[in-house]
């Protein structure tokens, strides 16, 4: 089930910045239930945000940590969406509230 704002299924509006697809080594922290950090990869980015892995489920609005394995990223983001993959675990759309260092793709912050 994909979860967007408001709980709606789904997205009824163009993204703001087109995804790139790319698999960037993670590391996720800040679950309220399950503690400690996850090291996964990215399934596509953009300078805003990114469409991470995840063994974990996360609800709308979470906020987590989020830093690439090379550690010249670093961010707090919001769970913008949640959406479960059989047999895979989950997919979470992030979005980068308070970033640091320099991602994948666009300038410096």
């Amino acid at each position: 089930m994909l979860l967007g704002i408001g709980g709606k299924k789904g997205f009824s509006y163009p993204r703001a910045e087109r995804r790139i697809p790319m698999e960037v080594g993670v590391q996720i922290s800040g679950h309220s239930d399950l503690p400690g950090v996850e090291t996964t990869f990215t399934e596509n980015v953009s300078s805003r945000g990114a469409r991470v892995l995840t063994t974990r489920r996360w609800q709308l609005n979470d906020q987590l940590t989020i830093a690439t394995l090379t550690g010249a990223f670093r961010a707090l983001a919001r769970v913008a969406y949640c959406q479960s993959i059989p047999s895979a675990g989950f997919v979470v759309g992030v979005e980068f509230i308070q970033p640091e260092g320099r991602w994948v793709v666009g300038e410096a912050f």
